[in-house]
């Protein structure tokens, strides 16, 4: 047995001729490469060193460094000057006052080389070049080491010298082939271009950058839209309708690649895609999500009635936002609001023979789990119903609501965000509507100048958020009927465009709010504030009062006063209905989310 001493390890070294595949997997200890070939190992310690390793001089002089650099532990964790990474543990030349370290596979490499992407002149290794684009990843990146001709500014990032002559990817059948020549192309996986190398695979004809064959084929749930979307080179073997992007807007090329659901009619760019898709933290737990959304229902049954062929309908459920069963009906009369959403109640719904508790029909039937396409966790969202919450998305608050909550961090949105599409509806337009992140113009639905959009741009048809998720039909004290969401007025006549409820006048072109039956007409925001939800009749404690307070809204012409601002109480007050107790006060005026709201408004701009 042939032993030998070498000075980063304690014990001898025994010589092993060949560490091939078949020999247990090691990791050398001087580089943290794989070990292969020629080695030296201490079989007590797991210690190798490669041949390359254990034969390097103890000591360099580089053009990099002034000074001798020696070969030593990298204690410091000093990153390599010229690759730029830190190995995790090894040996390294290093300059340990400069705190200079070049790994040993690095100080061998040239520093002048001939390249077949640059015919005309050498390029010459140099360090901490400012704002390089590499001519073969096409990235920049800031005071990186590169091989660079100055002459003509072309330079070559010191990882992308050498590529791999044939890659196999998942994107694709066949593994696709380097292909040296300095050509433009456009590439047949994301429809870019490019002009330096490229990879090709002949039998199928294609020509791809060397980062897109790491594509993913499938995108399982893309967050954006709720299914996997796949990639595709051929578009056209699909019925696609649309070909615009569903993330930028623009047209995609049918001749090259993307991603789409053609269940869906969904067509994405295949970059878009990727840089959307990184943004999320995904959390790859399919059986636990499977788990969680398989009895996905947030009630029981508790009775259920068959009306012929129809099926069964649940006349009485245990929801778990509710202590009582509750009960079905479709007797719609007085005011009744949803305890789920706090929309007026025009349609089937459950309550609570008990409590005054309601649900629509529909919020009952809500998942108690549910993804949120704008979270950054993609973890399903449990429903929950809260007494005092305060929506960071659209900037309402409520007194009762259900609300999908994030188990990871404390975000929480209410149900009518979270249900939000990212190419919605609008009943006031006839197209889907897309998001624009910059836009100039000004909102349909209430003039105000837009600095970013849900627009339909073929149509100049452009709407902000607040506007597009107005309820269709709201229930206010100005009037005894449900007021309803108008798109406009025909009705040209000056006379007739003023708000009923302010007096003021009112531009027939916006939205307003219209009951029919009276020809009573207001402006959206006369009868739509961040206090709008708030249900009445709920309770509320303070610590300046010895009696819970009840919310109301006064709808007679001399309120009483507000007992901290001691204005009439015309809006939503809280009111103390002990036997001899007139405290009252307006809601703004003790409401602990105040700054909240004001803060989350000024971020938006409104």
């Amino acid at each position: 047995m042939e032993l030998h001493h070498h000075f980063s390890h304690q014990h001898p070294l025994e010589f092993i001729e060949d560490h091939n595949l078949k020999s247990e997997k090691a990791n050398c200890s001087g580089c943290g490469e794989v070990v292969s070939g020629p080695s030296f190992s201490c079989t007590e310690c797991g210690f190798y060193l490669d041949k390359k390793c254990f034969e390097a001089t103890s000591e360099v002089n580089h053009p990099f460094h002034e000074h001798p650099l020696v070969l030593q532990f990298n204690s410091q964790r000093l990153p390599c000057q010229i690759c730029q990474i830190t190995q995790p543990r090894g040996l390294v030349y290093c300059c340990s006052p400069c705190e200079f370290a070049i790994h040993i596979a690095c100080v061998e490499r040239p520093t002048r080389i001939n390249h077949p992407c640059h015919r005309h002149h050498p390029l010459i290794l140099q360090l901490n070049l400012k704002s390089l684009l590499c001519q073969i990843c096409r990235e920049t990146q800031a005071l990186l080491p590169a091989y660079y001709c100055s002459a003509c500014k072309f330079g070559l990032h010191v990882k992308c010298v050498s590529p791999k002559p044939s890659v196999k990817g998942e994107i694709h059948e066949h593994p696709f082939t380097l292909f040296w020549r300095q050509v433009p192309f456009i590439c047949d996986a994301c429809g870019t271009s490019g002009d330096c190398i490229s990879y090709i695979c002949s039998p199928c004809g294609l020509i791809v950058h060397e980062n897109c064959i790491s594509l993913q084929p499938i995108i399982k749930r893309f967050p954006r839209h709720g299914h996997s979307i796949s990639h595709t080179f051929i578009l056209g073997q699909y019925e696609i309708k649309s070909w615009k992007c569903k993330i930028c807007h623009e047209e995609v090329n049918s001749k090259h690649g993307c991603y789409c659901c053609s269940d869906c009619n969904y067509v994405v760019h295949a970059n878009c895609a990727i840089e959307d898709y990184r943004w999320y933290n995904i959390f790859d737990d399919e059986i636990g999500e499977a788990g969680e959304l398989l009895n996905n229902s947030a009630f029981v049954v508790i009775k259920e009635t068959k009306l012929g062929e129809n099926p069964a309908i649940p006349t009485e459920i245990k929801h778990l936002s509710h202590p009582h069963n509750l009960i079905f009906s479709n007797d719609i009369k007085d005011d009744k609001y949803c305890d789920g959403c706090v929309l007026f109640i025009s349609t089937s719904f459950y309550h609570c023979a008990q409590c005054d508790f309601f649900l629509h029909k529909s919020c009952a039937e809500l998942p108690k789990k549910m993804f949120d396409w704008r979270h950054r966790h993609q973890r399903p969202l449990t429903l929950k119903l809260h007494a005092d919450f305060l929506c960071p998305q659209c900037v309402f608050l409520f007194n009762t609501c259900f609300s999908n909550d994030c188990n990871m961090c404390e975000a929480r949105h209410c149900v009518r965000c979270i249900q939000f599409s990212d190419t919605p509806t609008c009943q006031g337009h006839e197209h889907r509507l897309l998001r624009y992140e910059k836009y100039e113009g000004q909102c349909n639905g209430c003039g105000n100048y837009l600095q970013y959009a849900y627009a339909c741009k073929e149509c100049n048809f452009a709407v902000e958020y607040d506007c597009l998720t107005l309820p269709d039909k709201v229930k206010h004290n100005c009037d005894e009927h449900p007021l309803m969401l108008t798109y406009g007025e025909d009705n040209i006549y000056s006379e007739y465009h003023y708000c009923d409820m302010c007096e003021k006048g009112r531009n027939p072109s916006h939205w307003f709010y219209r009951c029919a039956s009276c020809d009573y007409s207001v402006h959206k925001n006369c009868v739509i504030n961040r206090y709008v939800y708030m249900k009445l009749r709920k309770t509320y404690t303070i610590k300046d009062h010895p009696h819970p307070l009840t919310f109301t809204r006064k709808v007679y012409d001399y309120p009483p006063e507000c007992h901290k601002c001691e204005e009439h109480c015309k809006d939503l007050s809280a009111e103390c209905l002990e036997n001899g107790c007139n405290y009252i006060v307006h809601w703004k005026c003790i409401d602990p989310h105040r700054k909240d709201i004001l803060w989350l408004l000024q971020q938006r701009g409104s």
